[in-house]
């Protein structure tokens, strides 16, 4: 199985992974391990594919309505009822956070001591907006006990972006120029990896692990919104066990 297992220094009791298109029942573009209901696969192959990885989980995930927003949720006493956003946050064992992602970045989250854990969906848009800094903050630790690794996302060779998405950067990091590349009027490449160190510095967090991954250009390994729109997804885990 070809899923990936953060390389980063949690504790041992911190437990994650990012599946990858390996492993499931999907077929065509959907192919195999699809895990998104929203894309058009069929519900009963995506309702198998998330028994396969729930599998891997020591308890039901619980699976955000993400909206490209900044809301974080904190998983421990929440309802069942699916929430709207775009990360969570958690301290109980066995709770399972999770995100879906296809170019899109998914940041995983822990303290040094393994005792709060935090995921994140961090697209363009997010990102922007504040959804790692409000995943920082929602954890309730000093900033610099923060680990973070940065997960499987689209990479800065292949996305191509208009001057609306570097000025949406640039409103509140003029530093931020520095990783769009100019490629053609009026557009450029984006280093998502790069504006996700940014804000994780600005938030105080800098053991930064993870990346140099591409979900356009690894087609065998990920799936890609941007290589083909009627998209699986990969679903990014994190829980204390």
């Amino acid at each position: 199985m070809s899923w990936i297992e953060p390389d980063w220094p949690a504790p041992a009791h911190v437990r994650a992974f990012v599946t990858t298109r390996e492993g499931g029942v999907s077929a065509g573009e959907f192919a195999s391990l699809n895990l998104g209901e929203k894309g058009g696969d069929a519900p009963a192959n995506v309702e198998r594919n998330r028994a396969i990885v729930r599998d891997r989980l020591p308890a039901e995930p619980r699976w955000l309505d993400q909206v490209h927003g900044t809301h974080v949720i904190e998983l421990d006493g929440a309802s069942d009822a699916r929430a709207r956003a775009d990360a969570a946050v958690s301290a109980k064992p066995r709770e399972v956070a999770v995100v879906l992602v296809a170019d899109c970045m998914p940041l995983l989250f822990c303290d040094r001591t393994g005792g709060r854990v935090g995921i994140a969906h961090a697209g363009w848009r997010g990102m922007a907006a504040g959804v790692i800094e409000n995943t920082v903050a929602a954890l309730a630790v000093a900033p610099a006990e923060v680990i973070a690794w940065m997960g499987p996302a689209i990479g800065p060779d292949a996305f191509e972006v208009g001057i609306e998405v570097r000025d949406a950067f640039a409103a509140t990091d003029a530093g931020s120029d520095a990783a769009f590349a100019p490629h053609k009027p009026g557009k450029y490449l984006a280093d998502l990896y790069a504006l996700a160190r940014r804000r994780l510095a600005r938030a105080g967090v800098t053991a930064v692990f993870g990346g140099g991954f591409c979900t356009y250009h690894d087609a065998e390994r990920f799936f890609s919104y941007r290589r083909v729109r009627t998209s699986g997804r990969m679903g990014a885990f994190i829980w204390i066990a």
